[in-house]
């Protein structure tokens, strides 16, 4: 069998179509990191649930509350304009020496947390202090996408760990409902989300997880987002919100703490709900990736929040069969 170059109008456009296929697969790889990561960052927080956490560890007195997902909101997005104004008036080192602060400590945190189910003593905290300083070092000095998204991790497994113990079924419905609209208005209304992201970018902070395309991508020669949107550019890696991760994951945690004592298939019913909501929340992400491959920035928490909130609602009927859905009235 012999082999020969194809005539050079056919060769241009198999080099063409070779290329999008190229670049396709890389986005597909990246989608598949980023979904791992998504579980990675849940599992986790699942893993802290049953195993460190506890009622002394509530954030609210009491997690029944559904105003609490209220305020949460206006905070929330107090918050977000604020850091807008901050990097407006170009004062980013207030805001990066602000997250960095907050990121040691709930690094701190997961780590100590682990560390004390192996050892109770000065080595568990000794070794937490020593990791939560290197991190913290490469996160001034190095910021790298893969310190950014270890970091990242470590922060959602902490945020997601303390929120879904602080908050039972309703108050975090709530409060999903809400963050999905306003993710929705955010990125198709006002578009501030999208200059927030660039913001954060331009500052290498972890508040998003990078998922580069290729090898040999460097974060610390990211250029801004917004303009390779506005300038259509090929994007060299894929980011995603860590509220994207965190917000969802609220509702699974929530899930194993709270719901009743029950056993499905000789596993916890909650546990089984939790993972429930956990395989929605994917299907939801599934469907982001189709529109998010098209090259346009996406809101996550619609599709996200409204999978998790489905697979909740189905593995609930499924294990408990009744029509609570483990929603208790605060009245």
């Amino acid at each position: 069998m012999s082999f020969s170059e194809p005539p050079e109008g056919q060769r241009k456009v198999f080099l063409k179509t070779s290329g999008i296929a190229a670049v396709m697969d890389a986005a597909v790889r990246s989608v598949i990191v980023m979904a791992a990561m998504l579980v990675l960052a849940q599992l986790g927080a699942l893993v802290m649930v049953g195993s460190v956490l506890d009622e002394e560890n509530q954030a609210f007195e009491n997690p029944n509350d559904p105003l609490i997902p209220v305020y949460y909101a206006i905070a929330m997005v107090l918050f977000t304009f604020a850091i807008l104004y901050i990097i407006k008036k170009k004062r980013d080192d207030i805001v990066r020496y602000v997250f960095l602060g907050a990121v040691a400590y709930t690094i701190l945190y997961v780590v100590l947390a682990i560390a004390l189910l192996f050892d109770t003593g000065v080595i568990a905290l000794l070794a937490a202090l020593l990791v939560t300083a290197v991190m913290t070092y490469y996160l001034v000095k190095k910021p790298e996408w893969y310190v950014i998204d270890a970091a990242g991790i470590m922060m959602a497994i902490g945020v997601i760990g303390i929120l879904g113990i602080s908050l039972q079924i309703l108050p975090v419905l709530i409060l999903l409902v809400i963050l999905a609209v306003y993710d929705a208005i955010s990125v198709y209304g006002t578009k501030h989300m999208v200059a927030l992201a660039d913001g954060v970018t331009q500052m290498k902070l972890p508040i998003l997880l990078v998922i580069p395309k290729h090898r040999g991508y460097s974060y610390l020669d990211q250029k801004s987002l917004k303009k390779q949107i506005e300038d259509g550019d090929e994007r060299e890696a894929m980011f995603m919100g860590l509220g994207d991760v965190i917000i969802p994951g609220v509702l699974i945690a929530s899930a194993y703490f709270f719901l009743p004592e029950s056993t499905f298939a000789g596993a916890a019913g909650s546990l089984v709900v939790a993972l429930g909501a956990m395989l929605g929340g994917l299907a939801g992400f599934s469907v982001l990736m189709t529109y998010v491959l098209k090259g346009n920035p996406q809101a996550g928490l619609p599709l996200l929040n409204g999978g998790t909130m489905a697979g909740y609602a189905i593995a609930y009927l499924l294990v408990y069969g009744d029509l609570s859905f483990g929603i208790t009235l605060p009245w």
